[in-house]
């Protein structure tokens, strides 16, 4: 009798091993094409189990759950958009809610980019609508949230590479974008602001107009230095992209006409600080406007080559204007005649330099 009852046990365990095997080895529908599957906040494991076998992802929803308990993945379900396809084994399936293996997407910001070019990244990927983006970008409550006091996100939104699950709402999107940026801009940098005398918004302002004038990292502390000594001196900083900001792109350089336009940016117009960043600044600016360099210049002019001539006096800057022109234009004769010329640079910090020409 207990040698009948252990072949019927042995049986039976070896009938449910196969079985649980087949339901988690064996795709359960192989013609399925590729799906998208949305799974909502809150969802439950057990939704979930129902929802894959009602769609032919699984064929047991119970099975799903029993393992869901033993590896602990129903306290974790994260909700987002899975991509499917009848060719993946249930087990596989799995796999993929228990570790939150979602549709992502990628977006780089890099530095310098303004809100605009951050949003238009963001629309184009996907990520979110102009309209939420809108929104929130101004959005008083949202930004006393993130502890943010300044107009906008602008500067706030630190530049990196970013994997955002489908699907992610704006909030959540921007608060990780900005928490980067706090944790970047670590406690060795707050206790250096703080002996500087320094709040956030100031750091990032001078940092966002340095990452906007610099090309070359040697050349960032030594900017920030020129624009810290106007602003001991009483002198308006004049800094080209701040008489653009907010008006056109910074990729259109900026004319005469645009720096005698009065906005509550244009260094042009306006003493000190403007009220906020023009744009994302990285590390380095932040670090130049934070550690600037103890130099004597009022003034710099830009080489057209990604590098600046810098100047105690206006007369010393009057000559490095005449020269740096005088050097461009033989750049461009030599081209026009076929010969060889050094680089004249394209790049929109270089085309809209800061030449603190006053």
């Amino acid at each position: 009798m207990k040698k009948q009852l252990s072949f019927f046990l042995a049986v039976s365990v070896a009938m449910l091993a196969l079985y649980v095997g087949i339901q988690f080895a064996v795709p359960a529908d192989p013609a399925k094409g590729p799906e998208e599957i949305w799974i909502a906040p809150g969802t439950t494991f057990r939704q979930a189990a129902d929802m894959l076998k009602q769609k032919g992802y699984i064929g047991d929803a119970g099975l799903f759950v029993i393992a869901a308990r033993l590896t602990g993945a129903d306290r974790g379900l994260k909700a987002g958009y899975y991509d499917l396809n009848g060719g993946m084994t249930p087990w596989f399936i799995f796999q993929m809610l228990k570790n939150g293996k979602m549709r992502k997407n990628l977006i780089t910001i890099v530095e310098g980019d303004s809100l605009r070019e951050i949003r238009q990244k963001l629309v184009e990927k996907n990520i979110m609508s102009a309209a939420d983006f809108d929104r929130l970008a101004t959005d008083k409550a949202f930004l006393a949230k993130l502890h943010i006091d300044a107009p906008s996100l602008e500067g706030y939104l630190f530049p990196a590479t970013y994997s955002f699950p489908k699907g992610d709402p704006p909030e959540l999107v921007l608060t990780e974008m900005v928490n980067k940026l706090m944790q970047v801009y670590d406690g060795k940098l707050r206790a250096r602001a703080q002996e500087e005398g320094l709040d956030l918004n100031s750091v990032l302002t001078m940092a966002s107009i340095v990452e906007r004038e610099a090309v070359k990292d040697s050349e960032r502390p030594v900017i920030a230095g020129v624009f810290y000594n106007r602003l001991k001196k009483g002198m308006p900083l004049q800094a080209d992209p701040t008489a653009v900001y907010g008006v056109k792109p910074f990729c259109e350089g900026v004319t005469a006409q645009d720096l005698k336009r009065c906005t509550k940016y244009n260094t042009y117009k306006i003493k000190g600080l403007p009220p906020g960043p023009i744009d994302s600044p990285g590390l380095k600016s932040i670090k130049a406007a934070l550690y600037p360099a103890r130099v004597p210049y009022l003034y710099f002019e830009s080489n057209y080559d990604g590098t600046h001539t810098f100047s105690v006096t206006y007369e010393q800057q009057e000559i490095a204007i005449l020269n740096a022109r005088a050097e461009l234009k033989e750049r461009q004769e030599a081209l026009i005649n076929g010969g060889s010329a050094g680089p004249v640079a394209k790049n929109t910090k270089q085309a809209a330099s800061g030449k603190t020409s006053k």
